[in-house]
């Protein structure tokens, strides 16, 4: 039995589903639009792969980041931390700001006439896989009556989950990131699941960072986890917020942290994208 979960955000037990049409769209109901995770020999075909189960996890692992775009809670959640935020303002949601460390996948943003009035940076992170995932989702297509190539079906490829790289990888950028916005008095917030935070804590020098996040801190982290509904079906929901800030992600690796930039040049940045396209709706 295939391990794929969730197929182009729709779970591979759901009732009357029209499998061949949905793997023929290639549509991702959290981007509404084509799903944009692609086969490399292959750029045509999407991969359309959200979670899986694996190992003794108990709940779905998220393996792809838009996954967590369900009904945009994670910006909704996201909202206390616009400190200067006033009634009247628009909102913005910004995606892929290049700041100093790289860039920010989202900036939820507070606009008067315009003019950016205050911010916060998002980052959302879900476990990568090694090996390839084709097979499983192959696999998992032929239990579907998906017509596929049988000899892709008859792969005993399989694929594993990189929690030590994915997180130290994760730890570095952000350890470079948040001194830009520590330095400006901004918030960063850290979105991951729940079993990813668990492998952090376990792995890497955590005792310092707050357990219930102080709205002073620089860097906030949420943590969402999968709660099985009555339909069987999986919903994300927040299960915790720690913080800290510059220094306290640098003590978790042992580095110094570095990186600067003003806060002109970043609303500079986000003024020349704000547009209809980008005002925020929870809807």
């Amino acid at each position: 039995m295939s391990k794929i979960l969730e197929l182009f955000g729709i779970l591979k037990n759901q009732h009357d589903v029209d499998w061949s049409n949905v793997v023929d769209s290639q549509y991702c109901p959290y981007l509404q639009k084509r799903c944009i995770k692609v086969r490399k020999s292959q750029p045509e075909i999407s991969i359309g792969t959200c979670s899986v189960v694996y190992g003794k996890q108990a709940t779905p692992i998220i393996i792809c980041p838009h996954r967590m775009l369900e009904r945009k809670q994670v910006f909704i959640d996201c909202l206390h931390l616009l400190t200067t935020h006033q009634p009247g303002n628009e909102l913005h949601l910004v995606s892929e700001v290049s700041i100093p460390g790289g860039n920010v996948d989202y900036f939820l943003v507070s606009v008067k006439d315009g003019q950016v009035k205050d911010f916060v940076g998002i980052e959302l992170q879900t476990l990568d896989t090694t090996g390839t995932i084709w097979p499983e989702r192959q696999r998992l297509l032929q239990e579907l009556n998906v017509t596929i190539n049988p000899q892709e079906s008859q792969s005993r490829k399989s694929f594993g989950m990189n929690w030590k790289m994915t997180a130290k990888t994760i730890l570095i950028q952000l350890h470079h990131k948040i001194e830009t916005f520590e330095g400006i008095n901004k918030k960063l917030v850290f979105v991951i699941q729940d079993c990813f935070l668990s492998y952090i804590q376990q792995s890497f020098y955590f005792s310092h960072v707050n357990q219930q996040a102080q709205l002073g801190d620089s860097m906030h982290i949420h943590a969402y986890r999968m709660d099985r509904q009555v339909d069987q079906s999986f919903k994300l929901t927040l299960d915790s917020r720690l913080s800290t800030d510059a220094q306290g992600i640098a003590r978790c690796l042992g580095l110094q942290a570095e990186a600067n930039i003003e806060l002109e040049q970043i609303i500079q940045l986000l003024e020349a994208k704000l547009s209809q396209e980008t005002l925020f709706s929870p809807i």
